[in-house]
């Protein structure tokens, strides 16, 4: 016997009562493009192909760090893409996208490169939004009356 409450069960998103299929399978989309961007990341890191070691040294990245950040992404990606976990590694996604900005803002990249990251962090929370009500009702955007 537990002296929490019980959770509510888990529904599929198909079945999340006020969500439009539309909306549903935009997110579904979306995350599949996330997940597969953050899976060549990652896989390129670990693989340590040449282009990524070279753009990482220009961030003073060791090889070795770059292997584990690449690790640590994919095993963020992983969260992220199991839908039981997906919030889970939705805010993973996101520290890890915050750290690659913080690093490379020193490095005086053109605005674009260090924009990515966000703009890749955007697409991971809508993505949730447009197809989990869980994350909808933590965000709840409203039409004004």
């Amino acid at each position: 016997m537990s002296n929490y409450p019980e959770a509510a069960p888990m529904r599929p998103a198909a079945t999340a009562p006020g969500i439009p299929k539309a909306a549903i399978w935009t997110g579904r989309v979306i995350s599949v493009l996330v997940i597969l961007f953050m899976i060549f990341d990652g896989v390129t890191k670990v693989l340590k192909i040449p282009q990524v070691l070279q753009a990482s040294a220009r961030l003073h990245l060791s090889v070795a760090q770059t292997v584990w950040i690449g690790i640590v992404l994919l095993v963020c990606t992983a969260l992220y893409a199991i839908p039981r976990t997906a919030i889970f590694g939705a805010i993973l996604l996101t520290g890890y996208l915050g750290g690659a900005v913080a690093v490379q803002l020193p490095a005086r990249d053109p605005f674009f490169e260090n924009a990515f990251p966000v703009i890749f962090g955007l697409f991971v929370w809508a993505s949730l939004f447009l197809r989990d009500a869980q994350v909808r009702s933590i965000v709840p955007f409203r039409a004004q009356p």
